[in-house]
């Protein structure tokens, strides 16, 4: 099994053969108002993605980093963003931003990346059903 979860933390193994959709999958069964994009380089802490996204999900985490290390990333619902995406960049070399749901749209989290995992996935929940 690729995912440890429990109510407040996961765990994903990240390796050169892992393919992205794998890890949005994961991710996604912890925070569903969440999304997590991968992207063909990281971006600096608090600006935007200003790369395009990596549309082949299919492709894996060996085709799309620059630091090729292996490991367990724990992820837990009191995380900020900023704290995770800055995980996946300087331990993994993998450029990621997490998008929260409002109603059929995702949005970046650049201007509330201080807010917690839990935090963003209750907005997105709470935008999601007012729409």
């Amino acid at each position: 099994m690729k995912t440890t979860l429990n109510a407040n933390s996961m765990k994903i193994t990240i390796n050169d053969n892992r393919k992205i959709f794998a890890i949005q999958e994961e991710f996604s069964k912890s925070f569903p108002y969440l999304k997590l994009e991968f992207f063909s380089k990281p971006h600096e802490p608090g600006g935007a993605s200003s790369r395009k996204p990596i549309k082949s999900e299919a492709k894996t985490l060996g085709e799309c980093r620059s630091t090729h290390k292996d490991g367990t990333l724990s992820i837990t619902a009191n995380m900020t963003v900023a704290d995770l995406e800055g995980n996946f960049r300087d331990v993994y070399g993998l450029g990621v931003h997490i998008l929260r749901k409002s109603g059929k749209s995702w949005l970046e989290t650049t201007v509330t990346e201080s807010w917690t995992l839990e935090e963003q996935n209750k907005q997105g929940e709470a935008l999601s059903q007012s729409t």
